[in-house]
């Protein structure tokens, strides 16, 4: 019978919760902090910790073949009702044909696990289609970066914490769409919060992680699209004393983006909320943003704007620059931005 073409992580875990194992678990993907989210669960929760010492293995992809992993799975369990297989770095695995003799009548007292990281295997190959007849299979995508922004908010949902637009704006933007990095810093974040308060603030965010609330490239956006030029001269010289924390390959990235969805928005034939956040792919709360941006500049600025980061990123690369330091470079290029 056919399976449904994908499942999420909370379905498994759910699935797991209530003691429903599957005989075989294909945990693949480009994003590693699902597939780790779900193997660690099995690891610590499936078997007690007497059954642990007998009925659980963890193999390592590099070390072993697919005959290997299947003499092992069909072992029976000598302590409870299951046996835990765990194959991590299962990507390293190279003969995976003969996984089909197995996959024919898995045992139902073994529960195998591949964590298949950084990628997916060739899905046309005949193993692949047999395994996803009988496993579950989980494929975990990478986040995108209009995703990120909502990922924290629900991710701070889910454990009872508040968190407002600009905190998330502050961790989107210098975190990026790695989870485990994600999550490690909004749990740092959660602890150290004070015990009276329910939730995380910028100044919580500038105080643990060392992203200032006040000169960041967020910020420095903000102060172009209402025109301040003291406040945007003033992000920038902070920028040039501090290098290393703000590169300006990111702070080039984030204005180019920002002024490309403009330009998007620009041309939109509907600009209410929804549109635009459907449109542009980002938290309806920023839309406002935009609709101030398009005040301060219109579609031709807009269109010299573009051109005038491109330039600036070709000669903060060397090209028809042999001494402008990026300091000088970004303050040359506000400076045509504002005016």
């Amino acid at each position: 019978m056919a399976k449904q073409d994908s499942i999420s992580h909370d379905q498994i875990l759910s699935d797991l919760r209530q003691k429903r194992y599957a005989p075989v678990y294909f945990l693949m993907g480009e994003e590693p902090y699902y597939i780790d989210v779900i193997s660690d669960y099995i690891q610590k929760n499936v078997l007690d910790e007497a059954e642990k010492e007998f009925d659980l293995s963890i193999l390592y992809g590099k070390d072993v073949d697919i005959n290997t992993v299947i003499n092992a799975a069909k072992r029976y369990p000598m302590m409870g009702t299951h046996q835990v297989l765990i194959i991590k770095e299962a990507q390293l695995i190279k003969d995976w044909d003969n996984l089909v003799h197995y996959l024919s009548n898995p045992l139902k007292s073994t529960i195998l696990v591949f964590c298949y990281k950084y990628g997916t295997p060739d899905k046309r190959k005949k193993w692949f289609q047999e395994i996803n007849k009988v496993a579950t299979v989980f494929e975990s995508a990478k986040l995108r970066d209009y995703e990120v922004g909502s990922w924290i908010s629900k991710y701070c949902k889910s454990k009872n914490v508040a968190i407002d637009e600009k905190a998330v704006a502050m961790l989107s933007e210098f975190l990026g769409t790695d989870l485990s990095k994600l999550v490690n810093e909004v749990d740092k974040l959660i602890l150290t919060k004070p015990s009276e308060s329910h939730s995380i603030t910028p100044e919580l965010i500038e105080k643990n992680i060392g992203i200032s609330k006040d000169f960041n490239v967020f910020e420095l956006q903000v102060a172009l699209v209402n025109k301040d030029v003291l406040k945007a001269n003033r992000i920038v010289r902070y920028f040039a004393d501090n290098k290393k924390a703000n590169p300006m390959v990111l702070t080039l990235a984030q204005l180019f983006k920002f002024f490309c969805d403009l330009m998007i928005y620009h041309y939109l034939s509907d600009k209410s909320q929804g549109a635009v956040a459907s449109e542009l792919r980002i938290n309806p709360y920023f839309v406002k943003d935009y609709q101030k941006a398009a005040q301060s500049f219109g579609a031709w600025k807009t269109m010299s704007i573009i051109s005038c980061i491109r330039e600036t990123d070709a000669r903060y690369k060397g090209i028809d620059n042999p001494s402008t330091d990026e300091g000088e470079l970004l303050k040359e290029l506000v400076f045509k931005i504002l005016h």
